[in-house]
């Protein structure tokens, strides 16, 4: 059975969506689980955070070896082969990253292109629409993963559309302001649309023996970050726009135009609100390590041992939040 592939996407940057990913990567890894973290953004920011400059050195300048996502499509864009079985680098025990590439843009012309000639029946359009998937699923059997976990760019484009008809599940990442009300209002709409185009497509794949992804991409869920909080409360500037997610949510995101509520803390799908951690993500940047793994030699004393272990929770919390609906077990 493969493992659940969770896409974290929103078209407007800026959110913490990469520091998301990468410390629930850490968090699921902590609690037990085989991770595979992939980064499909050609900014490849996951990648830079996991990575020290040194070894983004070593695998982008002095390697040939399919050891990125880009690579790895290789074969398949210059016409030939398929795509190569990815090199996963090993963060830890029980953690893998699939390594981004700024090369990876190149690939946005091909998927572009063979995107309307899967209807006329293309073996390669489906081999190119399908690649992200493919190489996902590729490196979730050789790592034996539990779940996958996607950083996506934030953008609608065709490098986008692909990665997310590969994902499973979809987790939306928004800033309490006006820019992430008005993105859901175009991310939500251009996700339905992908889902039945790709359903279009699906029956006309011509080789029975070209697995090709269901394209579910359901979403699950938003988690509202970087809100400022006073005595635990978000404050006044961001709580207009924390009241009017709820509705947008379920109007644009799920079509359902009944819902009524602007209470987030009673919203089912709100998974999560996390603040800002301020002077802790400088620091946790700097040691490459999540929050949660700073100790005293890292520069975490004082007051900020207690916050250390407040993000611990928070994101535990948080990753049972997201297993729960997608029936992910959890050691």
């Amino acid at each position: 059975m493969s493992p659940p592939v969770i896409a974290f996407f929103n078209n407007k940057g800026g959110v913490g969506k990469t520091s998301l990913v990468y410390h629930l990567a850490w968090m699921y890894r902590d609690l037990g689980l085989n991770v595979l973290a992939a980064d499909l953004d050609p900014q490849a920011n996951l990648t830079s955070a996991f990575l020290d400059e040194e070894r983004l050195e070593e695998i982008w300048l002095a390697s040939d070896q399919p050891n990125t996502v880009f690579r790895c499509l290789q074969p398949l864009t210059r016409g030939i082969g398929d795509i190569a079985d990815p090199i996963a680098e090993e963060i830890e025990d029980g953690l893998v990253l699939l390594n981004g590439d700024l090369q990876l843009s190149g690939f946005e012309d091909d998927l572009s292109t063979e995107w309307p000639r899967c209807l006329d029946r293309k073996e390669r359009s489906f081999r190119v629409i399908s690649a992200f998937w493919r190489l996902l699923q590729k490196a979730a059997v050789q790592q034996q993963s539990d779940v996958v976990l996607i950083d996506l760019g934030p953008n609608l484009g065709a490098i986008n559309r692909s990665a997310l008809i590969a994902a499973d599940y979809v987790v939306i990442p928004l800033s309490p302001d006006l820019f992430s009300l008005q993105g859901l209002k175009n991310l939500g709409p251009t996700l339905q649309r992908w889902r039945k185009e790709w359903q279009e497509r699906i029956d006309k794949n011509p080789d029975p023996d070209l697995r090709i992804p269901i394209g579910q991409m359901q979403p699950i869920g938003y988690i509202v970050l970087q809100h400022a909080v006073r005595l635990d409360r978000p404050v006044k500037a961001f709580q207009r726009w924390i009241e009017r997610i709820p509705d947008t949510y379920h109007e644009e995101v799920l079509g359902d135009v009944d819902f009524h509520d602007t209470d987030i803390k009673t919203d089912p799908n709100c998974l999560a609100l996390l603040k800002n951690y301020q002077s802790l993500m400088p620091m946790a940047q700097e040691a490459h390590k999540p929050i949660f793994h700073l100790k005293p030699a890292d520069g975490a004393i004082g007051s900020h041992i207690a916050a250390v272990q407040n993000v611990y929770r928070n994101f535990k919390q948080l990753a049972h939040k997201i297993a729960q609906p997608i029936e992910l077990t959890l050691p």
